[in-house]
Formats: C-alpha cells, sequence, structure tokens
C-alpha cells in the first residue's frame, strides 16, 4: 500500500534541509558534544567513548531531524547547539587546559 500523499513533502528545499540537517547537523552537534566533554573531562577516555555513544547520538539527532515539521528550524536548533558546544570547548580549554 503506497504512502498517504498528505503525509510526503512535494518540495525540493524542506526534503534537502532535512536530509543535510539530518547527516551534517546530527554529525557536528554529536562531535562538538563529545569534544567539549573531552575540554572538560579526561580526555582519551572521552574520545574512546565518542567511538561508540557518538554514532548513537548522531542516529538519534537523525530521527529528531526528520521528526521535525522544518527542515530549517531543526537546521537553526543543529546551528545553535553546535555554537553553544563550541563555546564550552573554548572555555574548556581556556580554563581547564590540562584535562
Amino acid at each position: 500500500m503506497p504512502a498517504n500523499p498528505k503525509y510526503l513533502t512535494p518540495a525540493f528545499w524542506p526534503r534537502f534541509a532535512k536530509i543535510t540537517a539530518a547527516i551534517l547537523g546530527g554529525y557536528f552537534v554529536s562531535v562538538t558534544f563529545h569534544l567539549a566533554l573531552a575540554s572538560w573531562f579526561y580526555r582519551p577516555e572521552v574520545l574512546m567513548t565518542m567511538a561508540f555513544s557518538g554514532f548513537i547520538l548522531w542516529v538519534i539527532l537523525m530521527v529528531l531531524a526528520f521528526l521535525a515539521k522544518s527542515g530549517l528550524k531543526i537546521w537553526g536548533i543543529y546551528i545553535l547547539l553546535s555554537l553553544f558546544f563550541s563555546l564550552l570547548i573554548y572555555l574548556g580549554q581556556t580554563y581547564n587546559p590540562t584535562a
């Protein structure tokens, strides 16, 4: 049985925004989150954990991107989260350089 057309996105750009937000935006948020943790805690342990939990977080963020109503809104949320985690990375490197 085919999908109900009212649930499908016919336009190219909203679909493209969701796909890129899921793949790129989710990856950026996942990596910056783990790097922010690594800048405040013991780096080798966090980076080893990132090999597994980073992929799981990325998949969860992908699913959330496709559940969102608007691709542009989810892009905005992912960019703001990435900038916030980047700020935490900067502060961690500045105030905790030996971690």
